[in-house]
């Protein structure tokens, strides 16, 4: 279920931008476009699609991770355990980097990310099922050094 716009505030508070011009940056929330804003403001419209997304609170971190539906780049708030696209609607397992793990394909080589503790792990590139097991936790420790 998509997530709701926040709705504009009935008495907004006036604004006066930053001195020094300090802006930021999110993702529409309608186009996925990517939108500049002065550092302050609590939700901002695009210029394209006209949607409205609001800003997430000030030392709020943000992660990112790309669809697995349609390999769009989606931002979201660190923390999140998933994360539904809003072109395709798939919802996206968020996990963090101590959850994840590395091994490469026993088929192509290609280097393949899983979740900690999965048993094997199927290549998007050949299809090939690659069991987990020692090579993996060297393949882990030479990444995370």
């Amino acid at each position: 279920m998509p997530v709701p716009l926040a709705p504009y505030p009935t008495n907004p508070a006036p604004y006066s931008p930053p001195v020094n011009g300090a802006q930021s940056q999110l993702v529409c929330s309608g186009c996925r476009s990517l939108l500049m804003y002065p550092v302050g403001a609590t939700s901002v419209c695009c210029a394209v699609c006209n949607a409205v997304t609001a800003v997430p609170p000030p030392g709020t971190e943000m992660a990112q991770l790309v669809c697995g539906g349609c390999h769009t780049l989606l931002m979201y708030i660190r923390g999140a355990t998933s994360v539904q696209c809003s072109c395709c609607h798939t919802i996206n397992l968020a996990l963090e980097a101590n959850q994840v793990a590395h091994v490469n394909c026993g088929n192509c080589n290609m280097l393949l990310m899983y979740q900690y503790g999965a048993r094997s792990v199927k290549c998007a590139v050949c299809s090939f099922v690659t069991s987990v097991g020692a090579s993996a936790s060297i393949i882990e420790q030479k990444i995370s050094t």
